[in-house]
């Protein structure tokens, strides 16, 4: 007996994608994934599940506490659902592709799982497009991830945005030499992050730091801008660990300038993010109008060693539901919702209008058959209700045997004969359709 109490709602933080919805994710996972196949990268597929402790290797703290578990009837052993898709490349680089060349130029697209407040109302889900590089140390490796950051968000139609880069390094290099641990480290690391000057201020004032580490603490918070940062920080900087890693950034930005990417940039050299992950140079993607990044990424040159294979790496990922926030009402990625034709048969013989679907689809168009007899009025609303630009009558006596196309938008009609399907009649129809909507 049917239950109507029954609770058929979602757990909080998880989501369906409509037809909408889901076409817009898939444009836009299209357009970043072709500029990875651009420049040479070649996608894997990881799995849904690893083993607890095998993919707790690969994770930070951070990440371990919002790690979704569950016991393995068959083996015994605990089962994650990966929080991030990055660790998993690293196992896969280290065991499954060990005896391979370098650099390995690897690509992901895919959706984890992360533990996250209820209260916050944030997804549990992220949908993750991004890429690994595996095996190269030099500046030009880092710069390569940000200009096809760049390139991206270019192919999406963004102009207004900026790749906020920094260098954990320099801000290591100033921590280790204050000599500051445990709870005054961590109260400064989180002032330095909210560039809360009054607080760094407080806190040197309550322990003892050397005169020239106070100088370059008290500068952190006010290090971000365009380029004339790095000259204050060589100012203010005296020790070898930080002005190593401002050498470093200025030479990832120099190839940066030949990519033709210098004014997408911005500098943050008090960015405390990723300090237990990151070995190098860090970077976040903005866009006007959405306050959190829609991709972030950096160098991290320790990872693999933790399953057994030392190697350098560096890689970026999108966050591909952040992008729909802010891309959503854009004409091109509406149109990703749309289809091209619905077949409407106006006889009995199915012979006709199936020739004429097959000959649409060869062509590259996506043609539906209105396989329901209702109709024609019904038809077309059903047409307008699900998207499709065009309906095309086919066995319509006045059209001699050819087709009657309706352009669902405005009405408009063509009577076509059956030799125009394979011509530019129909095709510029569909076409025009297309470049109005």
């Amino acid at each position: 007996m049917y239950n109507n109490a029954l609770d058929i709602s979602l757990p909080r933080g998880v989501s369906d994608f409509l037809p909408d919805a889901a076409a817009k994710i898939g444009y836009i996972e299209e357009r970043i994934r072709r500029v990875f196949e651009l420049w040479g990268f070649r996608r894997v597929i990881t799995p849904k599940l690893e083993y607890e402790d095998v993919l707790s290797i690969g994770l930070g703290d951070e990440l371990k506490g919002r790690t979704y578990r569950f016991d393995d009837r068959q083996s015994g052993r605990l089962l994650a659902f990966p929080p991030d898709i990055t660790p998993q490349i690293a196992r896969i680089v280290a065991t499954r592709l060990k005896g391979w060349p370098l650099p390995h130029r690897i690509s992901y697209s895919g959706r984890v799982l992360r533990q996250t407040e209820i209260q916050a109302g944030r997804s549990r889900e992220i949908f993750q497009s991004g890429v690994e590089l595996i095996g190269l140390e030099s500046p030009e490796a880092d710069a390569e991830m940000v200009a096809m950051a760049v390139e991206a968000l270019q192919g999406l139609g963004f102009d207004n945005f900026k790749i906020d880069m920094g260098q954990v390094e320099f801000c290591r290099g100033i921590m280790a030499a204050s000599g500051l641990q445990g709870q005054p480290l961590q109260e400064l690391l989180q002032a330095v992050a909210r560039k809360d000057s009054s607080a760094v201020a407080r806190i040197l004032a309550d322990n003892s730091v050397p005169d020239a580490s106070r100088k370059e603490i008290s500068a952190l918070p006010r290090l971000f801008g365009g380029c004339e940062v790095l000259a204050e920080a060589r100012e203010v900087v005296a020790n070898d660990r930080s002005r190593a890693a401002l050498d470093n950034l200025c030479q990832v930005l120099e190839i940066l300038h030949i990519h033709g990417v210098s004014d997408y940039l911005t500098i943050d050299l008090g960015e405390t993010r990723g300090l237990d992950y990151h070995t190098g140079i860090t970077f976040e993607g903005f866009v006007a109008g959405l306050g959190e990044p829609v991709c972030s990424g950096g160098r991290y040159d320790n990872l693999t060693a933790r399953y057994g294979f030392p190697a350098p790496a560096t890689g970026f990922t999108f966050n591909v539901l952040s992008l729909l926030q802010a891309l959503h009402r854009r004409p091109e990625v509406e149109a990703s919702t749309a289809r091209d034709f619905l077949l409407f048969n106006m006889c009995d013989d199915r012979r006709e209008v199936l020739e004429v679907a097959r000959l649409l689809r060869s062509q590259g168009y996506t043609a539906a058959r209105d396989i329901i007899r209702r109709e024609f009025d019904n038809s077309l609303e059903y047409a307008r209700r699900m998207n499709i630009r065009c309906m095309l009558v086919v066995g319509d006596d006045a059209a001699s045997k050819g087709c009657l196309a309706v352009r669902i938008r405005d009405g408009r009609k063509i009577h076509l004969g059956g030799e125009q399907l394979q011509q530019d009649g129909l095709m510029k129809f569909i076409e025009e359709s297309q470049g109005e909507d």
